[in-house]
């Protein structure tokens, strides 16, 4: 009997996994949260035997030490791993058995030293699945450039290491063999990763570039690490506490949710140079909000766009929430290390206003209303978008200038200057991001295109880029 189930939480596209035979449970790179994956096992009458790390991970901390605490689980690491706490660090090749399964260790570096992926055989003795963490992914595999500094080597050179790992420990392995990897598509540890998150090894073969039979080693040298962005900058924050460890999500969460009335919120931020985060919808944010707080909505890719933009993990944070949403933004703000959430607005965001404190708008406009200032004569209309380059570049608003949201700082000169100006991108959650940040900094004269570019592109404006050349 063997049970696999793959546990995808969307906003960090990250994937954890449960694997189950005959009374015993394994959790691949799980979650900060740990209590679901021990409710999971306990509905099989399974206990949680092992806990596989494929690496130090550097977009999430994982909750290895938190579970292995509450079950007794081993923690395992592949070979070179150095943890500051108890681990097995196990051997190429290794075996382990759960229930009537195996699973083997292999030590595909590249990615970073420590890499491993897990290797599932059945009771037959047969290769079934590997779980390989973020050295193959669904469409690409992990880029070479995280652990350069830890490792003292080049990007290049450590893309060299991948190659000869995909080659040597993946690729002779039977094409029926099913792929689970850390991360799917929207996760910054690739580039170029398919929206699927379960396929075969077969057709990775056919479609990965990165696995391509005749490609040399430095043809793939070349392909990796082309067209790398910089990695964002929590990233080594969050390898040292997966390295070194960190605290209990219980404690976090006892010390960051408790309401805080108007007066105090305000006192607290004021004395504790606290970051006012505002996680309601956009749509929200914009009809009013507290001056100078940030946006950065739950219902987006929240997590992600925290830590690559606020960065410093020990940042105190203030939280502006939709009542009952509280628990789940301390949640996820521990996802990616901001354990330093000293409360939340009591009330939400109508208790600020029912106690009669200053609030702040963005004005909001249709893509029609834009489209008259465009046509009206001697007005001049800057217009920037927000997106990522390679969304600009597929198609945009004429006349329209790229600012992505992650390089704002690079930019802030040029749309200060341009005022007013007018913000938008996909669909309206980065371009309030944006205006939240520039509010903050004291730049005012902004305008947020609701609904974005698909908005934009319903309105019939006219666009320019690849899409439109190719028609």
């Amino acid at each position: 009997m063997m049970n696999i189930e793959q546990i995808y939480t969307g906003c960090l596209a990250q994937g954890a996994y449960y694997i189950e035979s005959n009374g015993e449970a394994a959790i691949i790179d799980p979650l900060r949260e740990v209590q679901p994956y021990i409710d999971r096992a306990e509905s099989d009458n399974a206990k949680i035997k092992y806990i596989f790390e494929t690496h130090f991970h550097a977009d999430f901390v994982s909750g290895h030490l938190t579970l292995a605490k509450k079950t007794g689980a081993t923690i395992v690491y592949g070979p070179t791993a150095t943890p500051s706490f108890d681990a097995l660090i196990a051997n190429d090749k290794q075996v382990f058995t759960l229930g009537e399964l195996t699973i083997m260790a292999l030590h595909t570096p590249g990615h970073t030293m420590e890499s491993t992926t897990y290797l599932l055989r059945d009771t037959s003795g047969i290769d079934k699945a590997i779980f390989t963490g973020d050295t193959l992914f669904l469409g690409d595999v992990g880029r070479p450039d995280l652990a350069q500094k830890a490792a003292d080597m080049t990007q290049e050179e450590l893309a060299g290491i991948l190659f000869d790992s995909l080659r040597n420990k993946i690729m002779p392995l039977s094409d029926d063999v099913l792929v689970y990897p850390a991360h799917g598509a929207g996760s910054a540890c690739g580039k170029n990763m398919m929206n699927v998150t379960l396929d075969t090894l077969g057709n990775q073969k056919q479609v990965n570039y990165a696995l391509r039979e005749d490609m040399t080693r430095n043809e793939f040298i070349t392909e990796v690490t082309k067209g790398l962005l910089p990695p964002p900058a929590y990233f080594p924050e969050n390898v040292q506490l997966n390295k070194e460890g960190y605290e209990d999500i219980d404690i976090v969460m006892h010390r960051s949710k408790h309401g805080l009335r108007p007066h105090t919120f305000e006192r607290i931020a004021n004395e504790k140079e606290a970051l006012i985060l505002d996680v309601r919808h956009q749509t929200q944010f914009a009809k009013g909000h507290i001056p100078r707080s940030i946006f950065i909505g739950l219902g987006g890719t929240f997590a992600p766009w925290v830590g690559a933009l606020i960065k410093n993990v020990k940042q105190p944070i203030l939280l502006v929430t939709n009542q009952g949403e509280e628990e789940e933004t301390i949640i996820r703000l521990s996802r990616v290390g901001f354990d330093n959430a000293l409360g939340y607005l009591e009330g939400g965001f109508e208790s600020w206003k029912r106690a009669g404190k200053e609030i702040d708008t963005v004005l909001s406009i249709s893509p029609d209303v834009l489209n008259e200032a465009i046509n009206e004569v001697n007005t001049k209309t800057s217009i920037f978008d927000v997106r990522r380059a390679s969304e600009y570049s597929l198609e945009h608003l004429a006349g329209a200038i790229n600012t992505p949201l992650d390089t704002l700082n690079e930019h802030q000169v040029t749309l200060s200057n341009s005022q007013p100006f007018h913000l938008y991108c996909a669909g309206g959650y980065r371009s309030m991001i944006a205006a939240s940040i520039l509010k903050s900094r004291g730049v005012h004269d902004l305008v947020d295109i609701s609904g974005g570019f698909a908005a934009i592109k319903a309105a019939n404006l006219p666009t320019k880029g690849i899409a439109c050349n190719s028609k």
